[in-house]
């Protein structure tokens, strides 16, 4: 596994997003994963299965410090008091005193964002939370995040693929040493059957989904968090270390860019 280091976190650049994956089916596949060695796991208070996520990682025998655990808060609970509740709840269905990353799921009008900024440094310092980040945030609201609070935004969580552009928010990121964290990068299979990803694969011995997380990672300042249910693909998505992509197939890949999104808040 490789990791990004930043502000005193190791942020393994593979994990597995959870998006859909309730019940017991969510509970064998972070189960599952933990057993083939992933240790970065994604949820929120909106996916309705941190109950089951927790119940894995206590079940998985992996040391709690080992796994990189992220959650949300969902954007009707911005307010002070409303995001240090849902935090305690999140905290309390995953069965564990800290998530080592906190994200607003989505930005709201409704709520001044210094508001919940100020509730989130208070987590921070009661140690409930490692760090703090955004998701589905563009660069102007990233910047003001910036500039409303004296912690690290770790990340900013958003819809990343090849069919889906997001170079002025990455070269900010970059710039400002800002972990983009890609969420759908496979488009939700809408990319696996596109013939030059197709014919990369064939290449290189993998699959379209190997060479198109391959692609994400090997951005600076990058990760991914592919949804995988069974092991045959969660095997898969971790099997991305034995090859590069060239310049030549970067740039290739990123000119398959159409503005295609396939996430939306419900």
């Amino acid at each position: 596994m490789r990791y990004i280091e930043l502000h005193g976190a190791k942020v393994p650049v593979i994990g597995l997003g959870t998006w859909d994956l309730r019940g017991e089916e969510g509970y064998r596949a972070v189960l599952s994963a933990l057993s083939l060695g992933y240790r970065h796991i994604d949820t929120a208070e909106f996916y309705d299965n941190e109950k089951e996520v927790g119940r894995a990682i206590r079940d998985s025998g992996v040391p709690r410090e080992d796994i990189f655990l992220t959650t949300k808060v969902w954007y009707t609970h911005l307010r002070f008091q409303d995001l240090i509740h849902s935090c305690e709840e999140s905290l309390r269905k995953l069965s564990t005193d800290y998530v080592d990353l906190y994200l607003i799921h989505w930005p709201s009008e409704a709520v001044p964002l210094e508001e919940s900024l100020r509730a989130m440094e208070k987590l921070h310092r009661e140690g409930k939370v490692r760090f703090i980040g955004v998701s589905n945030f563009d660069v102007a609201l990233l910047e003001k995040a910036r500039t409303l609070t004296t912690l690290p935004i770790l990340t900013d969580q958003v819809e990343y693929h090849p069919y889906l552009s997001q170079k002025p928010l990455l070269e900010y990121c970059q710039k400002h040493r800002i972990i983009l964290t890609a969420y759908s990068p496979l488009a939700r299979g809408r990319l696996l059957g596109d013939p030059l990803l197709q014919d990369i694969a064939r290449k290189y011995g993998k699959t379209v989904s190997q060479v198109v997380l391959r692609w994400l990672i090997e951005q600076d300042m990058v990760a991914a968090i592919p949804k995988a249910k069974d092991v045959k693909h969660q095997r898969e998505n971790l099997e991305i270390f034995d090859f590069s992509l060239t310049q030549e197939e970067h740039k290739a890949i990123a000119r398959l860019d159409r503005g295609e999104k396939v996430a939306s808040r419900l």
